[in-house]
């Protein structure tokens, strides 16, 4: 996915800047970036690959390396970035969270208006940052540009900008997909997408960004040059899976909601009689551990760590180039604690099942040390559509989709206009689903949270969380 994090202040702000990106270091994998303004020597960028090296050790020696009193550190899974752009409203850094879907459409629109051309990458694409501000640049302000810019995209698009006067300028995507938050101290303002990020450097959170919401930030206050719109469609993904567990994203807390959302997948066990004689509950790690803890606390069934980690040399699984790889390096991560696992009934909760690949050989991993039965839950219902909103899951065609997989082996392609039905377990259409699941990852038993359930725990009112992936929902 990626985030950002930038600060203007009366003074050097650098290592502000530095942990606070570092803090977004979960987003994304590929590429690290910051961006400096100084007085006496202007606008400073630096991007780094990330892959195999985690941001901090990368950008270490940026403390000697570059100043400023204003700065942005972006983490990101695409392009690289912060780029600098010159123009006539300026030059200025620029960072992007989002996606867009109509990029080689807007690509050439403006070839074919300006006459100009772009920095081609492999395979001709563009750098999304230079496309947004090309589109930018088009309009006589910032503001004005951001407005054009967002209205042209299919997708989603979050905006950071540092200009050659040491301002930020941010802009929060037209429906509030991903969350930007304001924060000050004494001597000057910053802005973050995880909450924690600015709190931990001593910022005291000021307020969110409204869904399209663009403001100026300099050391002494903040501009609103664009009002909030009234309709947000923030991502559920960020409570269940991508966000951090300290971070709060429109005053909802990560761990707490995951703790309810376990709690609420017991309760449904319990009504249903389902799972009752578990002799441990557990979280795939990581972020399906909150989840097990809260139903385990909600059960009354022990939590437990059948196996754990290890994480000191490879610290995510999804680090290597080739899925391969990534398969190898997460089968030698898992190191079991055979009493645990030996002659006992399991129940797991993942975050959710998208491929279900990964999930298999975990639970084949369990049975080959000797568990007498593996139950899983997904602490969100059965993802039935790829996201076409956010750049997490672009590389997850809805071909790739367990869900709809077994579906199309149930029933073919007329399965999909029963989706619905699928998605609830009470039904025959729904029981069949997760049967069949069950029989191809060798689940003793398999149930989703429901989206009633999920809305719960979250406890934002449904027309302001996407549920896209789920039950297809535009906006």
């Amino acid at each position: 996915m990626g985030g950002f994090f930038g600060v203007t202040s009366h003074h050097d702000c650098m290592m502000d800047v530095f942990f606070g990106t570092d803090y977004h270091s979960h987003l994304g994998t590929r590429r690290g970036g910051m961006a400096a303004y100084d007085p006496e020597c202007g606008l400073q960028r630096e991007i780094h690959n990330i892959e195999n090296s985690p941001f901090r050790t990368k950008f270490e020696r940026i403390l000697q390396e570059m100043k400023g009193t204003a700065a942005v550190g972006c983490i990101s899974d695409t392009d690289p970035q912060p780029i600098l752009i010159r123009s006539r409203l300026g030059t200025y850094a620029i960072c992007t969270i989002g996606i867009i879907n109509n990029s080689r459409e807007l690509v050439e629109q403006y070839l074919n208006f300006s006459g100009g051309h772009f920095d081609a990458m492999t395979g001709g694409r563009v750098n999304s940052n230079e496309l947004i501000a090309a589109m930018i640049n088009q309009k006589s302000s910032f503001a004005e540009g951001i407005r054009f810019a967002q209205s042209m995209i299919r997708g989603t698009a979050s905006i950071l900008l540092l200009t050659d006067r040491g301002h930020l300028i941010a802009a929060r995507d037209l429906l509030g997909r991903l969350p930007i938050l304001l924060a000050k101290k004494e001597d000057g303002y910053c802005v973050t997408f995880e909450s924690f990020a600015c709190e931990k450097l001593g910022y005291e959170i000021v307020r969110d960004l409204g869904p399209g919401e663009i403001v100026e930030l300099t050391p002494d206050g903040v501009t609103v040059l664009q009002e909030p719109g009234k309709k947000m469609k923030i991502c559920a993904f960020l409570w269940s899976y991508y966000g951090y567990p300290t971070s709060c994203y429109e005053g909802v807390n990560v761990e707490a909601m995951r703790y309810r959302n376990g709690a609420i997948m017991a309760r449904a066990d319990k009504e249903n009689g389902v799972a009752q004689e578990i002799d441990y509950v557990s979280g795939v790690p990581d972020s399906g551990t909150p989840h097990a803890i809260g139903y385990a606390n909600a059960s009354g069934i022990p939590f437990s760590r059948p196996f754990i980690k290890y994480t000191p040399t490879w610290p995510r699984s999804f680090m290597p180039a080739t899925q391969g790889e990534r398969n190898m390096v997460a089968k030698m991560k898992q190191i079991p604690v055979h009493q645990l696992i030996r002659d006992k009934k399991l129940l797991f909760v993942d975050d959710s099942i998208v491929r279900g690949t990964q999930l298999r050989e975990t639970v084949d991993f369990l049975y080959e040390h000797g568990a007498r039965e593996v139950h899983m839950r997904s602490a969100c219902p059965p993802i039935m559509y790829g996201c076409k909103y956010l750049n997490f899951s672009r590389s997850t065609g809805e071909h790739e989709l367990l869900a709809r997989n077994i579906i199309l082996e149930l029933e073919g392609e007329e399965g999909f206009r029963h989706l619905e039905e699928y998605m609830d377990g009470s039904t025959e259409r729904g029981r069949k689903m997760r049967q069949a699941i069950c029989e191809k990852l060798h689940f003793a038993s398999l149930e989703y949270q429901s989206l009633e359930g999920i809305l719960e725990s979250i406890g934002l009112p449904e027309c302001q969380v996407c549920t896209y992936c789920w039950n297809g929902k535009e906006e």
